[in-house]
């Protein structure tokens, strides 16, 4: 799997680094240099603690906007520049709910992967949400970003389809259409435990396509997750007590990047 030539690893673990809320968000603190700050604290702990990539989105941008602002876009690309000769580990770019902004904040930023709600059309608090995958395919490829690995949701998080449909399904459509790099199964939210029993059923029919567990995956989860995944995106874990809303805990960060590291020993 690519995943193996890209991380070094078997079943990497790819940590979110979660941007505090930037210009523009109602909670931005009016110091980008104070987000930036907090940005570097986390990617240092989760880099010394042993993860194997890392994932920038702005998680605290809420309430997430369907279409992000320029400022929103041009922040992120301004933090992990100026974090950029910091980074160790391969690291990938997220703006949430905004699959062609992802890209083109790639390009930017010399991401090596991207993840996304790409295909499919949903509703939740956002409203309804009806992608355009082929346009971020068409894009990509314009933009000469061969190299980066398109991650695809293959159910978001706190949205659902329009019309209930089987896991199954969804993924033999995906790999037909889209040729993912690798598939992401999520619980209902961030941070919510992503159902074994999911992971396993798209799995069943990802063939070669690496599946990740992307929501939920702890200390308590590491060998089940793992036997039924390729591996697995991780946030909310790693910060103290395990809440969201918290930074990086690097006690947490080694604790469960130990339980991994034997997990793969055994394998």
């Amino acid at each position: 799997m690519w995943t193996k030539e890209m991380f070094g690893v078997e079943k990497p673990i790819i940590s979110m680094v979660h941007l505090r809320a930037l210009p523009g968000d109602p909670d931005f603190c009016g110091d980008l240099e104070a987000v930036i700050k907090q940005a570097r604290a986390d990617i240092h702990a989760l880099q010394d603690g042993g993860v194997d990539g890392l994932f920038f989105a702005n998680e605290f941008s809420l309430p997430y906007q369907p279409k992000a602002d320029y400022v929103t876009v041009a922040a992120i690309a301004y933090i992990v520049g100026q974090l950029k000769k910091e980074i160790r580990i391969p690291y990938g770019v997220n703006v949430v709910l905004n699959p062609m902004a992802s890209l083109e904040l790639a390009a930017a930023t010399d991401a090596m992967f991207i993840r996304s709600s790409f295909t499919g059309a949903y509703m939740g608090e956002q409203g309804l949400t009806n992608t355009d995958g082929a346009a971020v395919v068409r894009r990509k490829k314009a933009l000469g970003l061969d190299h980066v690995k398109m991650l695809y949701k293959v159910n978001p998080e706190s949205e659902a389809y329009l019309v209930e449909r089987d896991i199954k399904v969804i993924t033999k459509s995906l790999l037909f259409g889209y040729a993912p790099d690798a598939l992401c199964v999520s619980g209902a939210s961030a941070g919510s435990e992503t159902s074994t029993d999911i992971i396993s059923e798209v799995k069943s029919v990802a063939g070669s396509v690496p599946v990740f567990c992307n929501t939920g995956f702890n200390a308590a989860t590491v060998k089940e997750k793992l036997d039924v995944s390729d591996g697995a995106c991780v946030g909310t874990a790693f910060k103290e007590n395990g809440k969201f809303e918290n930074n990086v805990d690097p006690e947490r960060v080694v604790e469960i990047m130990n339980l991994v590291k034997a997990y793969r020993a055994n394998m």
